[in-house]
This record gives C-alpha cells, structure tokens and sequence, in this order.
C-alpha cells in the first residue's frame, strides 16, 4: 500500500470514529428475523414499572418514569423493522382506582414524553394517535397529546397509537350504543349489523386487528385490553417487568411470533 492509500484509509477511519457513520450490529436474533413476515400491528401491555420500583426500593413513580424511557427505545426498534402500527396500553379506565399521587403523576407523562420525543418522532415520520376516551383526561395532558395527534397527522410512517384512558368492555359498550343509536334513527337496519359495522364503531376503526400482543412482568392476561381486536392475535408473555425491557426482547417476541402458524379457526 503507497502512502496516499495509508493516509486516506486512515483519514477515513478518524472520521468515522468522529462522526459514529458505523452501523450498529445487529443482534443474533434480528439476524434471522424475516423481513417479509414482520408482524404489522404490534400491541404491548406494558406491565410492571410498579414492582421495578419495589425491587429496588423505589417509589412507584420512578418504576413509571424508567418505563417512559423504554417507550423510545420500543419505537424506534419497531419503525427500524418497519412495523407499520405499534399500540401501547399506556393507561386503563381501570387505572384510576390507583392513589391520586400516582395517577397525577401518570397523567404527566404523555405530556414529558412528547415534549421531549415529538421533534424526533416527525422527524422519523411517525404518525401519533391515541385510543381512549378522552373527557376525562386532564387540561394539560390532553393539550400535549393532541398537539402531537395535529402535528404527525400527515406523516405515513409507523402509526403510534397510544391506548390513554381505554378500556375495551367500555369501547365496546359505547360503540353498541352508537349502533343502536342509528337504528332508532333510521339511518341504519338492524338486519345490516355484523361484524364490519361493529369495527367501524370501534376506538380502533382504521386500524387492522394487532397480529402480535406482547405483555410483559409474567402476567398472563389481557386486562381488560383490546378485547375484540385481539380475537385471533397471537400472544408473547415475558417476566421481564417493562423497565427492564429492551430492543432485544421486542426482537425475540417477533422472532417466536414468526415460527408459528396462524391458522384462524382453520386446520
């Protein structure tokens, strides 16, 4: 090698140490994953920040923050898949019978979240919705989530659909509500009901059914989530409590999610 080759290889090499233009290596398990199979709507309770902050002797509110900072980590992994929908159950209706301090303190987080998140969210041309009734979410959480709602609504990316204030006995509810609501005005037959009329009164309309439902600290159930959406979703429970969760984990549970066979009430 002359000594213009040794002197560019290495400029090269200083910039890139400089500029970190390396591509981080990917994990074993995303090495095998198939691109082409990619669950398109991902669905993730996200369980156990309170028993993280008890482990290490810490109040629950800092199990809830810790759990904040995974939600950036979860996304961007998923918008690098190209995931197309991630739905995140971030608050329950359920959630309210917790003590006041702690669910003032949850109801602070969408709005820390977003302040910090939403410049790289448009800039990675993620779209952010919510899912949940909304009368009853505090002045200032609201403010921050629908600004979020009105400033990606035009971006085509990875859809991230936040389940705030939701509950599904009470979607479901409210939509046959709204069904019978336009029987007894006429507009609709009660004969011309089915399951298609049903999912266009859903919170969820617009969205296809999640494929993959990820629940984490070793709780196995669904807690009042997505109830009808989840029908035919295939399920991955973990024991890791949601703090703890990583990229790697996310991987793993597409990984399993792609070994199995969908066969929706088939043979």
């Amino acid at each position: 090698m002359n000594k213009f080759k040794i002197v560019k290889v290495g400029a090269r090499m200083v910039m890139e140490r400089f500029f970190h233009t390396k591509k981080p290596e990917h994990t074993k398990n995303e090495q095998l994953l198939d691109i082409e199979k990619i669950p398109a709507h991902i669905a993730i309770i996200m369980d156990g920040n309170g028993r993280w902050a008890q482990k290490k002797g810490l109040p629950r509110v800092a199990g809830h923050r810790e759990g904040m900072k995974v939600i950036h980590k979860i996304v961007e992994k998923a918008n690098d898949l190209q995931v197309k929908y991630l739905t995140l159950y971030a608050f329950s209706t359920e959630n309210w019978k917790r003590p006041k301090s702690e669910v003032d303190f949850l109801m602070r987080l969408p709005e820390q979240f977003l302040h910090k998140e939403l410049p790289k969210l448009k800039k990675n041309n993620v779209q952010v919705r919510i899912m949940g009734d909304q009368s009853l979410l505090p002045a200032h959480t609201l403010k921050a989530v629908n600004k979020a709602v009105t400033e990606t609504k035009n971006n085509n990316g990875l859809i991230l659909n936040f389940a705030l204030n939701y509950g599904g006995r009470r979607e479901i509810s409210e939509a046959l509500k709204n069904i019978v609501k336009k029987v007894e005005e006429g507009s609709l037959h009660s004969s011309d009901i089915n399951e298609q009329v049903i999912e266009s009164h859903l919170l969820s309309k617009g969205l296809p059914d999640p494929d993959l439902l990820i629940r984490t600290s070793g709780e196995k159930r669904l807690s009042n989530f997505m109830l009808w959406q989840l029908a035919y979703s295939e399920f991955w429970f973990t024991d890791v409590l949601w703090p703890d969760f990583k990229a790697e984990d996310f991987v793993e549970a597409i990984l399993i999610y792609q070994q199995r066979q969908r066969r929706y009430g088939g043979v």
